[in-house]
C-alpha cells in the first residue's frame, strides 16, 4: 500500500524534463521578406505587423441587406471593357487571401504596378484547384463549399484584379497596406522562390496540420525543452501543469487524453499567466480553446486542435520573466481526471517587437436583438490571429443566423466586412449537401459542425499572414441574422490575439452552470431537404424529393410511392437521426395529406409503437403535427422506422408525403 501511495505521489506531483532538442537550421533572414517567405514563418507570428492598415474588399450588400453576391450587383468596383474590376489597390501592399464559393471558368487577370498587360492570367477556378502554379496546394485549395488561396501577392505601387465575365458573385480579398517608402518586391510569375525552397517550405508547413509544429514556431537553431507531467485534476483545486521563472517562450502545449476536456459542462478551464500577472492571459474552457464542438474534439488545424487523442496548441507564446499553466476542474462532485501534459519551451525571452498571447472566451446567450455578437473589443496595439465559433439557434430545424456577416473595426474604422458566416470561415453554402454540412478540418479553417435539426453550426479560422493588425483598437463582431441581427441564438467564441498590453475588456468567464452547453429539447428534421435514409422498401417502391405549392406556401417533402407489399411485408422508410442526449423522445410527423396518402405507423424492432395514422385527404394540405409514439433513443445516431400501409380496403397502393419529422425530449 505504501508503494502504491508513493507511485501516486510521483504521478500527480513530479515533472520530468526530457532531453533538449535543436530546431533544424533554416536559411532565413531574421525578418522575412513581405510575400511568400511570410507564409512559412510561424516563428514571427507574435511580432507586431509593419502594416499601416489591414483591409478587405468583398461583395457584401452596401444597403445592409443580404444580397452579398447573389445578384452580382455588389460584386465589382467598376466595369472596364468586357471585364469587371473586383479590386484596385494602391501600394506598397500585399494581398494575403482570396476567397469565393462561386468560381467560374472565366479569366481572372492580375495587373501589377500599372501594367498595361496582365502579369498573371488564368481561369478563376484554376486559382483554387491547387494544381496550377503558382497557386499550389495546400495553401490554395477548397473544401466545405469554399475556395481559397493564401499565396501572398505583393505589389510596390498597385494591384488591379479583373475578371472577364458579365457577372461575378461572392468574393473576398484580404490585403495589407504598408507605409510609403516600404520596399516591396512586386510579384512576378517567374520569380525563383515560386519554384524553389520557399515554395516547398510553405507547402510542407500547410501539410502539417495535426502534426508537431514546435520546430516551426521558433527561430532556427533554437534549443527546445520538453517538460512532461502527469497530474490528477481534482474538482475545485487549481493544478499547476507548468511553471517557468525566467524569460522564454512556449512552443507547444499537448494534453492527453483529449477526452479529459470533453463534455457539455465546459467544466475544465485552462489558465495561462505571464510575468506575475494576477489575471490569466488565457482563461477559457479547455475544450473550447482547443477547438472543440459542443464538448467534442473537432478542430485539427495547424496550431490548435486534437489528433490521435491529444489536444494541442502550437501558438508561439513569448514571455518576459515567468509563465504558469494551470488546469481547474469546476465540475462539482466528479472524480479526479488524470491528464498527461507535454509543454515544449525555448529559453528565448519575448522580443521588444513581440506581443504577449491572449485567448478571450465570450458567450452571448441569448444574443441581443439588433446587435451583433462581439468577439472582442479592446484598445491597444496588437493583432488578431484566430477565432472559433459555436452558434446554436433558438428555433430547431433552421440556421438563418449563419447568414450574418463578420465585421472588424481596426483603429476605429470598419475595414473588414464579410459576406456571410460560413464565408468568413472559408466555406460556402451552408446546409447544402457536399458543402457546408458536416465537420471538416483544413490547415487554417474548418467546420466544427453543422447540424440543422439542432440548429447548430460552428467553425474556426486562423489569421497567419492575414492577421488583423491594429495600432489603437480592435472591435470584432459577427452578425446573427441575414439582416438586423434579429435571430436570437447562443453564440460562443474564442479570440486568439497578441497584444502589447493586457486587454482593456473584461475576459473573465461565467460560472460553470451558466456556460454549459444546452442541448435543444426539440429536434426538427426535414426529409425533403436532406436527412440520411437508413433504408426503404426493397421492391415495388420509389422515393423522391419534391416541392409543391400548397396554398401560399412552397412545401418541400419526401415522397414514398409503392404498390402491393415489399418482399419482407409492408413497405417502409427508415431515417437516421442524430440525437444530442440519451432519453425518451416523442416522435411527431407533419405529413402532406392528399388523395394518394395512406396509413403510416412508427415501429421499433418490429414492434408497433403508437397508433396508425391515415394521411388520406380529399384535397392537398399540410397536416398538423401528429404524435406517433415515444422511443428510447441514445446520444448519437438512431434509426426512426416507419411502416406504410395501403388504405383500408385498398391495400394495393401505398403513399406517404413527409414534410417534417420532429423529436421532442420528454425526460
Amino acid at each position: 500500500m505504501l508503494k502504491n501511495l508513493r507511485l501516486s505521489l510521483i504521478l500527480t506531483s513530479i515533472a520530468l524534463l526530457s532531453i533538449t532538442t535543436l530546431t533544424p537550421a533554416r536559411a532565413f533572414d531574421d525578418q522575412p521578406k513581405l510575400g511568400l517567405e511570410e507564409l512559412s514563418r510561424l516563428d514571427t507570428l507574435p511580432r507586431f505587423k509593419k502594416s499601416v492598415r489591414v483591409d478587405s474588399i468583398s461583395s457584401y450588400d452596401r444597403t445592409g441587406g443580404n444580397d452579398d453576391g447573389f445578384s452580382g450587383k455588389n460584386s465589382f468596383v467598376r466595369k472596364e471593357g468586357d471585364g469587371l474590376v473586383i479590386a484596385d489597390l494602391k501600394g506598397p501592399g500585399v494581398i494575403y487571401r482570396i476567397w469565393t464559393p462561386t468560381p467560374t471558368d472565366d479569366t481572372m487577370e492580375f495587373y501589377f504596378d500599372g501594367d498595361v498587360e496582365p502579369r498573371l492570367s488564368m481561369k478563376y477556378r484554376e486559382i483554387f484547384d491547387g494544381a496550377h502554379a503558382p497557386f499550389l496546394a495546400p495553401f490554395s485549395s477548397f473544401g466545405s463549399g469554399g475556395f481559397y488561396t493564401y499565396l501572398p501577392l505583393p505589389y510596390q505601387k498597385s494591384c488591379k484584379i479583373i475578371i472577364r465575365a458579365k457577372v461575378v458573385q461572392f468574393y473576398q480579398v484580404n490585403y495589407a497596406t504598408y507605409a510609403e517608402g516600404t520596399q516591396v518586391t512586386t510579384f512576378t510569375p517567374n520569380q525563383p522562390d515560386l519554384s524553389g525552397e520557399p515554395m516547398r517550405r510553405a507547402q510542407r508547413l500547410f501539410s502539417k496540420h495535426g502534426m508537431d509544429l514546435t520546430t516551426d514556431v521558433v527561430a532556427e537553431g533554437t534549443a527546445l525543452h520538453t517538460t512532461r507531467t502527469i497530474r490528477n485534476i481534482t474538482p475545485g483545486k487549481p493544478v499547476m501543469i507548468f511553471e517557468a521563472n525566467k524569460g522564454g517562450r512556449i512552443a507547444g502545449i499537448r494534453f492527453k487524453p483529449a477526452s479529459a476536456f470533453a463534455g457539455k459542462d465546459r467544466s475544465m478551464v485552462l489558465k495561462i499567466y505571464w510575468d506575475g500577472d494576477k489575471q490569466p492571459a488565457v482563461n477559457s474552457p479547455a475544450g473550447d480553446f482547443f477547438g472543440y464542438s459542443w464538448g467534442e474534439p473537432a478542430a485539427r488545424s495547424l496550431v490548435i486542435g486534437s489528433d490521435g487523442g491529444t489536444a494541442y496548441s502550437y501558438f508561439p507564446m513569448p514571455f518576459d520573466k515567468s509563465a504558469r499553466i494551470e488546469l481547474v476542474s469546476e465540475k462539482p462532485g466528479s472524480a479526479p481526471v488524470q491528464v498527461q501534459a507535454e509543454i515544449i519551451t525555448a529559453d528565448t525571452p519575448r522580443r521588444k517587437d513581440e506581443g504577449k498571447f491572449y485567448a478571450i472566451w465570450r458567450q452571448e446567450n441569448p444574443t441581443t436583438q439588433g446587435k451583433p455578437f462581439n468577439y472582442v473589443t479592446t484598445n491597444g496595439h496588437g493583432h488578431l490571429v484566430g477565432v472559433t465559433l459555436q452558434a446554436q439557434g433558438s428555433v430547431p430545424g433552421i440556421t438563418p443566423f449563419f447568414e450574418g456577416d463578420d465585421q472588424a473595426w481596426l483603429d476605429g474604422e470598419l475595414t473588414i466586412h464579410g459576406t456571410g458566416s460560413e464565408d468568413f470561415f472559408n466555406g460556402g453554402w451552408y446546409d447544402v449537401p457536399g458543402r457546408w454540412e458536416a465537420r471538416a478540418s483544413y490547415p487554417v479553417s474548418g467546420c466544427l459542425d453543422y447540424i440543422r435539426p439542432m440548429a447548430r453550426s460552428g467553425a474556426y479560422r486562423l489569421f497567419l499572414t492575414d492577421a488583423y493588425a491594429f495600432h489603437k483598437s480592435i472591435k470584432m463582431d459577427m452578425e446573427h441574422a441575414p439582416e438586423r441581427n434579429d435571430f436570437v441564438a447562443d453564440y460562443v467564441g474564442v479570440s486568439y490575439l497578441y497584444l502589447e498590453d493586457r486587454p482593456t475588456t473584461d475576459w473573465s468567464i461565467p460560472a460553470q452552470p451558466l456556460r454549459a452547453v444546452r442541448d435543444p429539447k426539440r429536434l426538427v428534421f426535414t426529409p425533403g431537404w436532406y436527412i440520411p435514409i437508413h433504408s426503404f422498401s426493397m421492391e415495388r417502391a420509389t422515393v423522391a424529393k419534391k416541392n409543391e405549392r400548397i396554398g401560399r406556401n412552397d412545401e418541400r417533402f419526401i415522397s414514398v410511392r409503392a404498390t402491393g407489399e415489399d418482399v419482407f411485408g409492408p413497405h417502409h422508410i427508415s431515417f437516421l437521426c442524430s440525437i444530442p442526449a440519451t432519453g425518451k423522445y416523442r416522435v411527431i410527423i407533419e405529413p402532406l395529406n392528399g388523395p394518394e396518402g395512406t396509413r403510416v405507423q412508427l415501429f421499433q424492432n418490429e414492434h408497433a409503437v403508437g397508433k396508425m395514422v391515415d394521411t388520406f385527404a380529399a384535397a392537398r394540405a399540410r397536416g398538423a403535427g401528429i404524435d406517433m409514439g415515444t422511443l428510447d433513443l441514445r446520444e448519437g445516431t438512431n434509426q426512426v422506422f416507419f411502416k406504410i400501409f395501403g388504405r383500408e380496403g385498398k391495400p394495393e397502393k401505398v403513399g406517404l408525403d413527409l414534410v417534417t419529422l420532429i423529436l421532442e425530449k420528454v425526460n
